[in-house]
């Protein structure tokens, strides 16, 4: 069954669509507005690699210099090239894919960017992406893994984020598009070979990949940007029904520290406005905005994915873990009791 569908996938990117505008649905190239640098950095990529690009969301995030990157199911090189400018000659980028027709679109122009940036730090590699410990990559060696609407076409998520977690130094994280469902999606619908090309069957039930991710060892998922998908197709539209579908980013660090809920421990942060491109505010995710010289309190897990991951040297930090106060307020958690303690007669006696 899993051969199956990964030659169904192969087939379908390397050689049913010839470009995006093949695509039946929006599942998997969203529109997103760029930020001017990324903008800068499109205008200059070759014509091909852009073509036969296929993502669902804007996975490259901030304060990249220097790091090594790895991006799954990497396609035609789009995102790799991206990133290998921003990295620098010090970073390194890997792309790997198990599409030949795509992988030779993206190594066909590895000379081109290179004489564009003035450096090579880009390498594609053949694999599935459910098997990254048969790449060669030594465990704890990455600072950062990417991943643009592939992850819904593995037939194992959870192996994919198992992989991802053990290639990731601590400290690092998994930043990725990809498309979930609002209910588990029936088994026909995932046996649909244009459904799963589209992204759509292939998606989680949201609550399952949550849970997924914390077994693995991403205990804080956080989501940094979610659209619905329109799904216009007549055809696939009757057959998806009142399932609804969503691209999601999401950042999951690699902090085995991290607790299941949002604790208060009386800490607090200010951004200094010092990473490029964000000199106003910092977003870690949809929830966490940091606005520059603004002194914000946050729960124990937000302040260990600033201080101990690579944005530290862009914050101050006040407090320690010394003292537990509770939840954290406003981050969902609640005591499973009746809290109020008014110490009045009425209040239920000591057992």
């Amino acid at each position: 069954m899993k051969t199956d569908i990964h030659d169904q996938v192969s087939d379908y990117y390397g050689t049913t669509l010839k470009s995006s505008d093949d695509l039946r649905t929006s599942a998997c190239c969203t529109d997103i507005e760029y930020p001017r640098h990324i903008k800068d950095i499109l205008s200059q990529l070759h014509d091909e690699t852009m073509i036969k690009y296929y993502g669902c969301g804007l996975t490259i995030p901030t304060h990249l210099k220097g790091l090594k990157v790895l991006d799954l199911g990497s396609g035609s090189g789009r995102d790799c090239f991206i990133l290998s400018k921003l990295v620098g000659e010090s970073g390194h980028v890997i792309g790997v894919d198990m599409t030949d027709a795509q992988l030779e679109v993206a190594k066909k122009h590895q000379d081109y960017h290179a004489k564009l940036f003035g450096f090579s730090n880009v390498e594609f590699l053949k694999g599935n992406i459910e098997e990254l410990g048969e790449l060669g990559i030594p465990e704890q060696s990455l600072d950062l893994i990417v991943s643009n609407c592939v992850i819904n076409l593995a037939t194992d998520k959870r192996a994919v984020l198992q992989g991802a977690y053990d290639l990731l130094k601590e400290g690092g994280e998994i930043y990725f598009s990809d498309v979930y469902a609002d209910r588990r999606v029936p088994q026909e619908l995932v046996d649909d070979p244009i459904l799963y090309g589209e992204c759509l069957s292939g998606a989680l039930y949201w609550n399952d990949f949550l849970n997924i991710s914390k077994e693995v060892g991403f205990l804080d998922p956080r989501a940094v940007s979610s659209n619905p998908i329109a799904v216009e197709d007549e055809e696939l539209k009757e057959k998806v029904g009142n399932i609804n579908f969503y691209s999601v980013t999401y950042r999951l660090m690699k902090l085995p520290k991290l607790e299941s809920d949002c604790e208060d421990y009386g800490q607090a942060v200010r951004y200094k406005g010092s990473i490029e491109h964000q000199k106003d505010a910092f977003l870690l995710d949809d929830h966490h905005l940091f606005e520059t010289g603004k002194i914000e309190p946050v729960c124990g897990n937000t302040y260990m994915m600033l201080h101990d991951t690579r944005f530290k040297d862009h914050f101050d930090f006040w407090g320690d873990f010394e003292t537990h106060y509770g939840i954290f307020e406003g981050c969902g958690g609640s005591a499973p009791f009746n809290t109020d303690n008014s110490n009045s007669n009425d209040t239920a006696a000591c057992c």
